[in-house]
């Protein structure tokens, strides 16, 4: 058999590149979903605020939610500087939470990607028919 020297252990040195960009794919994609995650979460737990806040009356209306959103938003982690309003909206509490978080899609910090959340939930179904 001929084998040309400068052929010899190719095969080792490729598996080892595709097993590292296999590796930081998985280590920017397991950081992605955990954001998208923690926003999915943050976004029932606003529907759950506004929910909570729409069967009382008055300030209570607006104090309960947004107590509840500034203490998820401490337990998440998010940004110190999230933005979170609450108001009464048409005799229905509306609550809005914004922020910008940035997310290492390759380790060291080598490439960030900033993750923008800005959602705004509403009552909806029999909760809004009058």
């Amino acid at each position: 058999m001929f084998v040309i020297s400068n052929q010899k252990g190719s095969a080792g040195v490729k598996f080892a590149i595709v097993l590292f960009v296999l590796l930081l794919v998985a280590y920017g994609g397991y950081n992605y979903i955990y954001a998208v995650y923690e926003s999915q979460s943050l976004e029932q737990e606003m529907t759950t605020a506004v929910l909570q806040g729409s069967a009382q009356s008055g300030q209570k209306a607006i104090e309960i939610p947004k107590a509840r959103l500034q203490k998820v938003v401490r337990e998440y982690g998010l940004p110190e500087d999230t933005y979170i309003e609450v108001k009464v909206v048409n005799y229905f509490v509306h609550a809005r939470v914004a922020y910008k978080k940035k997310i290492n899609l390759l380790p060291f910090g080598l490439w960030e990607y900033e993750y923008v959340f800005d959602k705004t939930v509403t009552p909806s179904g029999y909760l809004t028919k009058q």
